[in-house]
C-alpha cells in the first residue's frame, strides 16, 4: 500500500482506496449485512468505512493485515447501526439474517433472531467479531487467530464463552425451556 506515513499513523491514498475497495468491499458488505439483516445498513456501513478510510489516517501497521482492521471497522460500525436501531425503534420483524431471498419465517423466528441479533449487540467487540467470523463466514479457529493476531487456543475460549453467553440469553427468552 502506497501511503502517506508518519511513525504511528498513514493515510490512504486515493488510488490505494481504489484497490482496497475492489479487493474487500464484498467482504464489508456481507459482513454488515450478517450483522445488521438489512441490506441498506449494510451498504451504509460499506460507506461510512469507505469515507472513514479516505479522511482519516490509519494505523501504521494497517497495510501488513488491511483485511482485519476493515473487517473490525465493519464490525462495529454495524454493532453501532444495531444499538442505534434498538434504542429509536421497535424491533423491525421483516429483518432477516439470511440473504434477502430467505424463506418467509414465522413469527416465533423472527423473535429469535432479534433475540440473537440484541444480544450481538450486548457482547463485546472482540467476541462478536470472533463469533461472526466463525459462524457467518465460516473461518475455522485457526484461520480467526490468524486474521485477529492470536493464538488459535484463544478463539477456542472465546468461542465457548459466547456460546454459553448466547445458550443462556436464548432459555431467558424462552423462559426456561430446553
Amino acid at each position: 500500500m502506497i501511503a502517506i506515513a508518519t511513525r504511528e499513523t498513514a493515510r490512504c491514498l486515493p488510488e490505494e482506496f481504489e484497490q482496497i475497495y475492489r479487493e474487500h468491499a464484498q467482504f464489508i458488505y456481507r459482513t454488515a449485512f450478517r450483522i445488521t439483516g438489512d441490506s441498506q445498513d449494510a451498504e451504509d456501513v460499506l460507506q461510512n468505512l469507505c469515507v472513514r478510510l479516505l479522511r482519516r489516517e490509519l494505523p501504521a501497521d494497517f497495510s501488513k493485515n488491511p483485511k482485519a482492521y476493515l473487517y473490525r471497522a465493519a464490525v462495529n460500525l454495524s454493532l453501532n447501526v444495531i444499538r442505534a436501531r434498538l434504542r429509536s425503534a421497535p424491533a423491525d420483524p421483516a429483518i432477516d439474517m439470511e440473504d434477502p431471498a430467505s424463506r418467509p419465517r414465522s413469527r416465533g423466528e423472527e423473535q429469535i433472531f432479534e433475540t440473537l441479533r440484541h444480544t450481538l449487540t450486548e457482547l463485546n467487540e472482540k467476541a462478536a467479531e470472533i463469533l461472526i467470523l466463525r459462524y457467518v463466514h465460516g473461518y475455522s479457529d485457526a484461520e480467526i487467530a490468524k486474521l485477529l493476531g492470536t493464538s488459535r487456543g484463544t478463539i477456542a475460549v472465546s468461542l465457548f464463552r459466547t456460546r454459553a453467553r448466547l445458550r443462556k440469553s436464548m432459555r431467558a427468552y424462552l423462559g426456561g425451556k430446553s
